[in-house]
């Protein structure tokens, strides 16, 4: 966990000082300041959290039902991989928000109450109770039905408010 939050600071900080610099460039009337703030903007929105969250999620129910070996690879080559581009993605979000309400656009924090960050933060917190969750096989049966039902969700439901 402690590594986790190490990274999401760095990344969150470097993309904070990439965003500042690029407002910077722009304020000063270059037009390659405006091209930067475009890139970092672009990285990600609380949109992409979901189809993430239905790779992360279909990856945990499998976690569920596969032997120890299987599920390790699983765990390795999958939900690491997938957790760890949840970190980096929220934290270069919140950097180049933090970044723009520096430099005097203070709706910019706004966007961090889009609802959809709850993907992100519902991949790491079933991250970090993962092997809790494989422990107990009353559990593992109830999050299987749990992260199918979710894996399907996130995969077909459209998750518009109206």
């Amino acid at each position: 966990m402690s590594r986790a939050l190490t990274s999401f600071a760095l990344v969150a900080v470097l993309s904070a000082l990439l965003m500042a610099l690029s407002l910077a460039v722009a304020r000063h009337g270059y037009p390659f300041g405006a091209v930067g703030v475009k890139r970092l903007d672009g990285i990600a929105d609380a949109g992409t959290f979901i189809p993430l969250a239905a790779i992360y999620f279909f990856s945990a129910m499998l976690m569920m039902v596969l032997p120890i070996r299987a599920a390790s690879i699983v765990l390795t080559n999958a939900a690491d991989a997938l957790f760890w581009t949840v970190i980096v993605l929220f934290a270069s979000i919140i950097g180049c928000l933090v970044a723009r309400w520096v430099f005097g656009q203070p709706e910019a924090l706004r966007a961090l109450l889009n609802w959809r960050f709850l993907f992100a933060v519902a991949i790491v917190g079933c991250h970090i109770v993962m092997n809790d969750l494989r422990r107990n096989v009353l559990l593992r049966s109830l999050f299987f039905v749990i992260f199918a039902a979710a894996t399907l969700a996130c995969l077909f439901w459209s998750f518009m408010l109206r």
